[in-house]
């Protein structure tokens, strides 16, 4: 019986529905943690990139784990960190504690974000590689969504609950420190995750550099026809008998190139300011002029376009190509930062021209730097070192996300929002020049065929 690889792809891709979940939810703790906690700005920076270190910790050993002990188990273990990170932030009895199970959290985040879309990108046929590997920034995006929904949702019930008995656990968990039911809600999803992983089958592609060539014969030909998985298998075993390639190449040899690139446009992704908007959007847009519950409820505005315009890498990522959509991104992206900037500075009253220029942001990048990023990370790297290169790659694009989640606070008070809008589009020249200098298009191409180019380019 013939599986499915759409809807494997869909069971790995909810790792990225967990990575937007828990980066989101945050953003409508901050205000009730930093009044509970009596938090400096740098105490509030330190909430928000605490599971950032976390993340930059899972990514570091994500990527060796999984060469060893296999995608499917380090996913399984990712789940596990969500789940307990989520019920440990609901119990958690002190600041420092709290920190602790983002912390956790934040290790669930990196495992996560490096291993689903490697892990569809090694069972996906390469005419459709590029779309099935987007359905993973679609699930982070429905995981900004949903957390948005989340805080809203729960934000109004705790303030039209006054008949609640005003004591006990519930009363405390909804009502009195409503933070704690909106971190402690990505159970559910995290639990969910940990049961339809255990339905997919392991990636063939580590089976078979493992050895385990029939069991990866056996797992392709469950989703294509027995003449793609016998050319898939051929292309393997060619790049197996390839002389063992240690981590120094990495950086030292034919793939030097393919590592700029990653960490060059993983790093500048983040840059861009993304996540500045994601964690603290109310904050941003509270100096626009619109109060904090409309706040929370324009950030759900925030995560429909953001799902919206990921749809359409999805449907064009594979027909145009990478570099395309890239291209088209960054600049609307530039100029969508420039303008955010000069709202700002000439204190422009118009809080619907703001949100015009802050949504026109996040739709580019939906469709750019979102997708086609984690598509390329899991596509040009060679197959022995896989995970470890992906891993350094991915390493990159958190560093990137906890340096914006700790400073924005500082860059706010400091360059004000103008400056630091400014500040973010600085980045998108080096990005565009990566892009359209370096880059190369990888669409329909298979991994192997991937591989073979870097070794044939001088």
């Amino acid at each position: 019986m013939k599986s499915n690889v759409g809807f494997l792809a869909l069971i790995a891709a909810l790792g990225g529905f967990l990575f937007g979940y828990d980066t989101a939810i945050i953003s409508g703790t901050i205000g009730f943690v930093k009044t509970q906690f009596g938090l400096s700005t740098a105490m509030e920076g330190w909430y928000v990139s605490s599971a950032l270190v976390g993340t930059i910790l899972g990514v570091l050993v994500a990527g060796l784990l999984s060469d060893r002990y296999g995608r499917k188990n380090m996913l399984i273990m990712s789940g596990i960190f969500f789940a307990a990170s989520a019920v440990g932030c609901v119990i958690s009895g002190s600041f420092q504690s709290l920190v602790m199970y983002r912390l956790l959290g934040g290790l669930g985040v990196g495992v996560a974000s490096m291993l689903s879309p490697l892990y569809i990108s090694e069972i996906a046929p390469a005419k459709n590689r590029g779309r099935l590997v987007a359905l993973y920034q679609l699930a982070i995006t429905l995981g900004i969504l949903c957390a948005y929904f989340a805080n809203a949702y729960l934000l109004s019930v705790s303030e039209s609950a006054p008949s609640l008995e005003a004591s006990g656990f519930w009363y405390k968990i909804s009502v009195a420190e409503v933070w704690r039911v909106m971190l402690g809600s990505e159970t559910i999803p995290a639990l969910v995750f940990l049961l339809l992983l255990l339905a997919i089958p392991k990636s063939p592609r580590w089976l078979a550099s493992k050895g385990k060539i029939e069991e990866a014969q056996r797992i392709l030909r469950g989703f294509m026809s027995q003449e793609e998985a016998d050319m898939e298998i051929k292309q393997v075993r060619e790049v197996l008998s390839r002389k063992s390639l240690g981590i120094k190449s990495v950086f030292n040899g034919p793939f030097r190139l393919a590592m700029i690139i990653g960490i060059g446009l993983a790093f500048l992704g983040q840059l861009s300011g993304i996540n500045a908007i994601i964690y603290y959007g109310p904050r941003i847009l509270e100096e626009g002029g619109i109060p904090l519950g409309e706040a929370l409820g324009s950030q759900v505005i925030i995560g429909l376009v953001n799902v919206i315009f990921t749809f359409v890498a999805l449907w064009k990522i594979d027909k145009i190509g990478r570099k395309p959509l890239l291209i088209y991104g960054i600049i609307g992206m530039t100029i969508s930062l420039l303008m955010v900037g000069t709202l700002f500075y000439l204190e422009v009253n118009n809080t619907y021209l703001l949100m015009t220029f802050i949504l026109t942001f996040l739709a580019c990048f939906s469709f750019s730097f979102g997708p086609v990023l984690w598509v390329l990370l899991s596509e040009i790297y060679p197959l022995k070192i896989r995970g470890a290169a992906m891993s350094i790659a991915t390493l990159a694009v958190w560093l990137g996300a906890t340096f914006i989640g700790q400073m924005t606070p500082w860059l706010l008070e400091n360059l004000l929002p103008h400056g630091t809008f400014w500040f973010f589009a600085i980045f998108m020249v080096p990005a565009m020049y990566l892009v359209v200098k370096i880059l190369p298009e990888t669409k329909g191409k298979s991994l192997e065929e991937i591989e073979d180019y870097w070794l044939k380019k001088k």
